[in-house]
């Protein structure tokens, strides 16, 4: 289906039958009141229709980051108009014989996406952003707007929070994880729920990568693809992707 799809406000009858069936799973997940998605922002998002939902190809396929692209353009336009709990669910088609690869693999095609959205970006990079991933407060960027990164696959089996039946992306703009720490007492009143949800919810401990934005100690990048299990990349494929090109904006 191109354009956006909003829950209750599109033909069902327009989507093909992987997209509703993804569509289906991830209501179901969302909705789950015996077995609450960890984090409590989306949640409300979902609850209170605030979430935009699009479909794209194969994500081994060069045109699915044109599709990326389109979709992502037209929610930065309109993402403000929304709510405060906002976010772009993205599925992308994934085959059975895909289903099988490893999280590494999924992890790879993640970063390939990622870079080739940068490489379709129309606008500057945002001036008070750094270009190296290895800044604390680097963060993906698209349109002119920043935004925060999470990808779920099939791969994923131990956490859970990370497992969705075809690949997934959420995309949330900063602004709305700005408005949510507006309010320290309850962000992280929140925050502190939403870690023992994770601990029930998968059948491992918590990633350590999981930081807080801007802290030395932090890379935003780690925490857009967690592995499933407690390791992860030495360094940013982003980062070299982007030197290969020759692109630095």
């Amino acid at each position: 289906m191109n354009g956006l799809y909003t829950h209750g406000s599109s033909p069902r009858d327009q989507l093909l039958n992987w997209e509703k069936q993804a569509l289906d799973k991830f209501f179901a997940k969302m909705g789950d009141k015996e077995k609450s998605f960890p984090c409590i922002p989306a949640t409300i998002g979902f609850s209170t229709n605030q979430l935009r939902y699009g479909f794209v190809g194969d994500p081994r396929r060069e045109t699915t980051i044109n599709e990326l692209a389109s979709l992502l353009t037209s929610y930065t336009k309109h993402s403000k108009e929304i709510g405060n709990y906002t976010s772009l669910i993205i599925f992308y088609e994934t085959p059975e014989s895909l289903k099988n690869d490893s999280v590494e693999e999924f992890e790879q095609f993640f970063w390939n996406q990622l870079s080739g959205l940068s490489s379709l970006d129309e606008c500057d990079w945002p001036e008070d952003i750094p270009t190296d991933p290895h800044d604390p407060i680097w963060e993906f960027c698209f349109n002119g707007e920043k935004y925060f990164m999470y990808c779920a696959t099939p791969a994923h089996k131990n956490r859970m929070s990370r497992h969705f039946d075809v690949m997934m992306l959420a995309i949330t703009p900063r602004w709305v994880l700005q408005e949510f720490n507006k309010a320290p007492s309850y962000a992280r009143r929140i925050k502190a729920q939403v870690r023992e949800r994770l601990a029930k919810y998968d059948t491992i401990s918590i990633h350590p990568d999981l930081n807080t934005y801007g802290a030395e100690d932090n890379f935003e990048w780690r925490q857009y693809f967690l592995r499933d299990d407690d390791t992860s990349l030495s360094k940013c494929p982003y980062h070299r992707v982007l030197k290969f090109l020759g692109i630095d904006k």
